[in-house]
């Protein structure tokens, strides 16, 4: 055993980077400051993981902010980022959609003063026509009527009044402005006819009898003064040995009725 050497640990690695530099030939301060190249490397390789992780918690943070501000923007805000030719369409739809709501409100508007003002208007409308009719009745003769007027009465003494003398004094009293009259108790119209001998006249086939009574309603002083015109009805009447008297008054009545007679050629014309 004397002759056996003890084992002994192998020398632990160095590297040339671990060997002082006393064992080498070289300056004072390369014996004093080991180069450690390593250490530099460590630190960016620390660094890098640290950076990343920040500029992903600020794109994290900054893409939060922005789906909140998106989503708290209104119509308006979105239509930024859309076309030129859509933002177009979007402005014509709109206007088309405007022009069509003021259209139904305009049609409702006057449907509305339609329906307010029909209702006048037809009764406007009606009582122009029970007017009309009624006017027309009055002078057509089927209706009592009552106005402004005059009492003429023919007297016949001589028996002179012949049926032209008559037709005369109507025909100047529609001249004057007479409205409706009635000879006795028949009424006058457009149609009326005086036929007979003096002494036996007759208008429209009934008999009348002297004095003859005229129930005139219009002006009383024109229908007067027309027939007291030199070579008037008067004037004429005296010649033949009859007088007349004149009474105006503010209400005649003609109440003398005339059945209207049912046209045998005419009718409506239905404009076709």
């Amino acid at each position: 055993m004397s002759g056996e050497q003890p084992e002994q640990d192998p020398a632990p690695d160095v590297t040339p980077a671990e060997v002082p530099a006393a064992g080498r030939p070289g300056t004072a301060d390369e014996a004093v400051a080991p180069t450690v190249p390593a250490k530099p490397a460590a630190r960016r390789r620390r660094r890098d993981p640290l950076a990343a992780v920040l500029i992903g918690v600020l794109t994290l943070l900054l893409g939060f902010a922005f789906a909140v501000q998106v989503r708290s923007t209104d119509t308006d805000t979105q239509y930024a980022g859309a076309r030129e030719e859509d933002l177009v369409r979007i402005l014509d739809d709109l206007t088309a959609q405007q022009d069509r709501l003021r259209q139904e409100i305009a049609d409702q508007r006057a449907a509305l003063d339609q329906l307010g003002s029909s209702d006048s208007d037809s009764a406007a409308a009606l009582q122009e026509a029970r007017e009309r009719a009624q006017a027309l009745s009055i002078l057509n003769g089927s209706v009592a009527a009552q106005g402004e007027g005059m009492t003429m009465t023919i007297r016949d003494p001589a028996t002179g009044i012949t049926s032209s003398v008559l037709l005369n004094a109507i025909q100047e009293l529609r001249g004057a402005g007479a409205e409706t009259m009635q000879v006795d108790q028949v009424r006058i119209g457009v149609s009326s006819a005086v036929t007979g001998a003096p002494g036996d006249l007759q208008i429209d086939g009934q008999q009348l009898q002297a004095p003859y009574v005229f129930q005139v309603i219009g002006s009383s002083q024109d229908m007067a003064t027309a027939m007291s015109i030199p070579g008037g009805v008067v004037s004429t009447v005296g010649g033949r040995g009859g007088s007349v008297d004149i009474v105006q008054s503010d209400r005649v009545v003609v109440d003398a009725l005339r059945p209207l007679d049912a046209p045998q050629y005419a009718d409506p014309d239905s404009g076709d």
